[in-house]
């Protein structure tokens, strides 16, 4: 018997686990896979975002500033690798010029120390960057996110929680004195429920009796690493002016805290919400997005950037054009595929796509149904948050 049990063992309910459990909850985390941050999370670039993009006043924009703040002096507390290295976002064009303004004007709505500089001063910091303008972040940052996991697992497990792995959720029988949840590793009861299933967090919902009104669909994120010849073009992270329309970013270049430098990603559409390339496809996955009205009109709207991101999947030459459009000097042959990633995006039935944390409450219960980048960067702020609601429900 556990107060809380939390579903879902990425940086996210990690987090919560591990604020829950310092709090004097006791706590047991499920996770189907045999290890922790296995998906999302050990997935990602592995950047520490500063909160730039995102509308000011969102859960996003707060959350991320903090967590840009609280995940790095996470990682220095416990000995993590961590880098403060700073981050380029280029204008490659003077049409470009007006967006790159725009984040400007968001980011110090945000708080986010940026400013704007001149080709000249962005080349002091990127050599071989393209650009007419451009945004400096000098407090961007890259972390190892898995190694931040494996430390909160620690840390709950000594602060007297539990964390069970090879335990996917069955079923989930809500009452209204408890929680009970069959897994595939036994059966847990607990007081409450905080789901922070990921790419499952709308079907585990479902599990729970609710109906959410957005429906999780796959995008994967394809990245490849530059040549060990060519990583000496990129001293840090250099981004493009994204499309404000669209809630990714565009192909990036991005040091790793690892070594090594990092390209992409781009978005296409998954055949399997674990579909981490085009030969992974699963029949009930497909069903389960193409019956949602939303995948549908979202379609409409952005088919020819969607058939262009197919493309740019397809041919290595198109991948390497994007980035060519951020450093030029890239030479050819200098990309090698890396691990892919699986963004869960929340799309309501109208076709838009969910852009902030989303969360989905019921009596006991607490559903995170949207939680995107930069939900890494942002994990501990929303730890701290479902925490607080938790401690609502109990009384503290």
């Amino acid at each position: 018997m556990a107060e809380v049990i939390v579903i879902g063992a990425g940086i996210v309910g990690l987090s919560t686990a591990h604020e829950l459990t310092r709090r004097g909850h006791r706590v047991t985390v499920l996770e189907k896979e045999p290890e922790v941050a296995l998906h999302q999370t050990g997935r990602n670039s592995g950047v520490i975002h500063s909160g730039l993009y995102y509308s000011p006043g969102s859960l996003k924009a707060r959350m991320g500033a903090a967590g840009a703040v609280s995940m790095r002096d996470f990682a220095v507390e416990h000995g993590i690798g961590v880098e403060v290295c700073g981050k380029l976002v280029v204008a490659t064009s003077e049409s470009q010029v007006p967006a790159l303004e725009q984040l400007l004007a968001r980011g110090i709505a945000n708080g986010v120390p940026v400013r704007r500089v001149d080709q000249s001063e962005a080349r002091e910091y990127e050599p071989h960057v393209s650009c007419v303008a451009a945004l400096r972040v000098d407090t961007t940052g890259i972390v190892d996110y898995v190694g931040v996991c494996r430390t909160l697992a620690r840390l709950i497990t000594d602060g007297g929680g539990a964390l069970v792995t090879g335990a996917e959720t069955a079923a989930i029988d809500a009452r209204a004195d408890g929680v009970t949840v069959a897994t595939t590793g036994g059966e847990f009861r607990a007081d409450r429920l905080v789901n922070c299933a990921g790419l499952q967090a709308d079907r585990v919902a479902r599990l729970a009796g609710l109906e959410p009104d957005v429906r999780i669909v796959p995008f994967r994120g394809e990245y490849f690493e530059l040549a060990l010849s060519a990583q000496h073009l990129v001293n840090g992270l250099i981004y493009p002016v994204p499309d404000p329309t669209l809630p990714f970013l565009g192909v990036h270049l991005t040091k790793m805290i690892g070594g090594g430098v990092h390209a992409g990603p781009n978005a296409v559409l998954a055949l399997a919400r674990e579909g981490y390339d085009w030969r992974t496809l699963s029949p009930r996955d497909i069903g389960d997005y193409l019956a949602w009205p939303g995948l549908w009109r979202l379609g409409r709207r952005f088919w020819r950037t969607g058939a262009a991101e197919v493309v740019r999947s397809l041919s290595h030459r198109r991948f390497l054009t994007s980035l060519r459009e951020l450093v030029p000097d890239l030479p050819d042959g200098c990309l090698t595929p890396a691990p892919a990633g699986v963004r869960a995006q929340a799309l309501r039935r109208d076709g838009t796509m969910v852009d902030d944390f989303a969360f989905l409450r019921a009596d006991r219960q607490i559903h995170v149904l949207n939680a995107p980048s930069p939900a890494a960067t942002a994990s501990l702020e929303i730890g701290r948050s479902i925490a607080d609601e938790v401690d609502l429900l109990r009384g503290d």
